[in-house]
This record gives C-alpha cells, sequence and structure tokens, in this order.
C-alpha cells in the first residue's frame, strides 16, 4: 500500500466517524419532528369544537346587532320627530307664550307692589321715593 491509499483509508474512516456522530442529532431531530407533528395534529382535533362554537357565538351576535341596528333606527326617528316637533311648538307657540308669560309677570309684580304701597305697618300710607333693591330705609 502506498502512502496515497493510506491517507485515502484514513480520510474514508474519517468520514464514517463523521457521518456516525451526526447521525445522532438527526435522528434525535426527526423524533422530535415526529412529537411535533402529533401535538399539531392534537391540537387540531381539539381546536375543531372551539371553533365551531366561536362560529356559533359570532353568528348569534351579528343576529343581536341586526336587532340592536333597527332599534337605533327607531329611536333615531323618533328623535328626528321630537326635534322636528319642537321646532313647530317653537315657531307657533314659542313668542306668544313668552309674551303672555312676561306680561303675567309684570302685572303680578306691579300687583305687589301697588298692594305693598297702600299701607305700612302702622296703617299709614308711604310716601317718598320708592326702593330701590340696593337702598336701605
Amino acid at each position: 500500500m502506498s502512502a496515497g491509499q493510506i491517507a485515502a483509508l484514513i480520510a474514508a474512516g474519517a468520514f464514517v466517524v463523521l457521518v456516525g456522530l451526526l447521525a445522532v442529532p438527526l435522528i434525535k431531530l426527526g423524533r422530535t419532528l415526529d412529537e411535533a407533528t402529533l401535538a399539531i395534529r392534537k391540537a387540531s382535533k381539539d381546536a375543531d369544537p372551539l371553533f365551531s362554537g366561536a362560529n356559533t357565538t359570532v353568528t348569534q351576535v351579528n343576529a343581536q346587532l341586526e336587532r340592536l341596528d333597527g332599534i337605533t333606527a327607531n329611536a333615531q326617528a323618533v328623535t328626528g320627530n321630537v326635534s322636528a316637533l319642537t321646532s313647530l311648538f317653537t315657531a307657533t307657540l314659542g313668542g306668544p307664550l313668552v309674551r303672555v308669560a312676561a306680561l303675567s309677570y309684570g302685572v303680578s309684580k306691579a300687583m305687589r307692589r301697588r298692594k305693598s304701597s297702600k299701607d305700612d305697618a302702622s296703617g299709614r300710607r308711604r310716601r317718598g321715593r320708592r326702593r330701590r333693591n340696593g337702598d336701605k330705609r
């Protein structure tokens, strides 16, 4: 045997040892991937009922939201009607009612003044200037 053949045999042996050393982690990695595949399948089986329940819940929520949209539309219509009625009332009766209220307030205030100015506590008629809010006697 020549030196080249011996070197080739040593290189081949080193390659076999290298392949043997690399085979162990590759086998362990293959087992890990098999376990991960099984876990994914199990999770997929367990998730199907969960997704179907979520789908049912979402369907029911959508039905309730459609009902709520109808109720909201009715409430908006009622709000619009009340707003229109308020505007109509203000336009037709608001001004005259304010005038009547002002007139009745003025008349009642004048009647109170007239009644209180007729006689004081001693029975005599008051004379002099009217008292203002800030004046004291």
